[in-house]
């Protein structure tokens, strides 16, 4: 086959496509056939208008959201309920009010006697030797007693008259007026380190009896929250008859109850 036929072959077949894609589709009304689609306008609604009165009014419907509602709509008589009470072990609750949760009570009572541990008795200052305290918990209980009541309040003086030269007269005191001032201080060292005073204890109110807020507080009493360890005490006094101190512990640490 020459060149001349194989040209007029082929613009024979482009003439058959085109009358099969675009003359035929125009002349029978469809759609062109290009082989893809294009997107599909979405379909418009027509809607009728209606003619319209003078004086009418035009009602437009509108929708609106809506909220559920049950299906059983719960109902009450507008009247106060009164609530009503029974007995609290029916929820195994205690009514004890300083233990809300029922805590239980231990109806033992704990044993709060002290036994004497050591004891101390003098006048005058001193330094006592090293001691020990096996116990983690000990008390100090001390009493002092004044030479004389505090500023010489105890005291008395005298006065007489006598007669000089020319019949002169004066009025003489007799006697000797000293003022005493008490003093005792107690304090509590750790063998050590003797550089720290665990504490130093003084009458709390002072040794004026006269000022005792009580009938009489003695013997007074220092609480040590610490021991196992060892002690000395250095005592200062001053114009005192006698002091007296004992080493206390718990009745319950030796068993004794």
């Amino acid at each position: 086959m020459d060149k001349k036929a194989v040209v007029y072959a082929v613009a024979a077949l482009v003439i058959i496509l085109v009358v099969a894609l675009v003359i035929k589709p125009i002349a029978t009304g469809h759609p062109l056939n290009t082989g893809f689609s294009l997107p599909t306008p979405p379909e418009t609604m027509t809607v009728a208008a209606t003619p319209v009165s003078e004086g009418s009014h035009l009602s437009i419907p509108v929708t609106t959201a809506t909220t559920a509602v049950p299906t059983t709509v719960p109902t009450w008589d507008n009247k106060i309920k009164k609530v009503g009470v029974v007995d609290p072990s029916t929820y195994g609750i205690s009514m004890n009010p300083l233990l809300p949760n029922g805590t239980k009570i231990d109806p033992v009572v704990r044993n709060t006697t002290r036994i004497i541990f050591a004891n101390l008795s003098g006048q005058y200052s001193t330094t006592t030797q090293i001691f020990h305290i096996p116990f983690p918990y000990w008390e100090i209980w001390y009493s002092v007693e004044p030479a004389g009541k505090t500023g010489g309040k105890d005291q008395k003086l005298s006065s007489s008259t006598a007669t000089g030269p020319q019949d002169s007269s004066k009025t003489v005191i007799q006697g000797s007026f000293s003022v005493t001032t008490p003093r005792f201080t107690l304090d509590v060292m750790d063998a050590a380190d003797p550089n720290r005073i665990v504490r130093t204890i003084t009458p709390p109110g002072g040794l004026d009896a006269s000022l005792w807020t009580v009938s009489d507080p003695r013997p007074w009493k220092e609480k040590f929250y610490e021991g196992q360890k060892d002690y000395y005490f250095v005592i200062n006094t001053q114009s005192l008859s006698s002091y007296s101190l004992e080493i206390r512990i718990p009745a319950e640490y030796l068993g004794k109850y």
